[in-house]
């Protein structure tokens, strides 16, 4: 398998939103090429507000990918996020119903990240030098990446990429915005590696962003092992939508992916 493939599954308003997040997966080898009897996944949705979907993960849609892990028989699989630093995370967990989730299995945990303890990593990068993550990192074997699809008035867009501000310590947030901010997105990448990602493009923002922006329907649902990769297909996808932000700029030219490119992570 091409470690740059992404794989694309049309899934418009009526059809089975489970059978092609599974055909999807399945075109990269299915859930159980990833998840292995006893592993300890971490789920990660979008959750930096409880705006609705696309702005945030459609709750239906985490709870879907939960089940086909645990199908897998991990021994443990804990779906967490921390939101912007200036919201709480457990509120926005609660108006999602998240937290629900917990009486699905009892292999099952739905935490924030506020919960747990930060560690300290060092990031060989040009403007990022360190982050504190979530100590969970540390502890699970498989990461699951959730990513919606739309733009960012600062970053242009958000996908797989950004998906992983959601692990750096809120406090630290305010200066990843300051400036150079496509650019750190990319190198906090660094500090972890998800093993799988799930990207729900049924609805994206074409303008504005992150929590609200012009909605347009794609239909689809795009899976793959590279953020990289993910990122540039689902910037092709808002760029085919008339009166879009990001413009007709080549998808490797964008800050984020091109930064992303230059260190390795594709």
């Amino acid at each position: 398998m091409n470690t740059n493939f992404v794989s694309k599954i049309n899934c418009g308003a009526g059809d089975d939103l489970q059978a092609s997040i599974v055909e999807a997966v399945k075109l990269l080898g299915g859930f159980e090429a990833f998840i292995k009897p006893g592993d300890r996944v971490l789920i990660k949705p979008n959750v930096n507000t409880a705006d609705p979907f696309p702005a945030s993960s459609d709750p239906a849609f985490v709870r879907l990918v939960a089940n086909l892990v645990l199908a897998c028989d991990p021994a443990e699989v804990t779906i967490g996020d921390t939101s912007t630093f200036y919201q709480n995370s457990c509120n926005n967990f609660e108006k999602l119903c998240l937290f629900d989730l917990n009486k699905i299995d009892q292999r099952l945990k739905v935490l924030t990240f506020d919960e747990g303890k930060w560690v300290k990593k060092k990031i060989a990068g040009k403007y990022l030098k360190s982050v504190s993550v979530p100590e969970i990192l540390d502890k699970v074997d498989k990461i699951i990446f959730l990513p919606c699809m739309k733009t960012h008035f600062v970053a242009k867009y958000t996908g797989a990429l950004k998906l992983g501000v959601g692990f750096m310590k809120p406090s630290e947030r305010l200066a990843l915005h300051m400036r150079n901010t496509e650019l750190k997105i990319a190198e906090l990448n660094l500090a972890f590696k998800p093993d799988l990602i799930i990207m729900d493009g049924r609805k994206c923002f074409i303008t504005k962003g992150p929590t609200e922006g012009e909605v347009r329907e794609p239909g689809i649902i795009l899976a793959s092992t590279s953020r990289f990769a993910i990122d540039i297909e689902e910037v092709k996808i808002i760029q085919s939508f008339p009166g879009n932000s990001i413009g007709s700029i080549n998808p490797e030219d964008l800050p984020q992916i091109k930064r992303a490119k230059e260190i390795g992570i594709l």
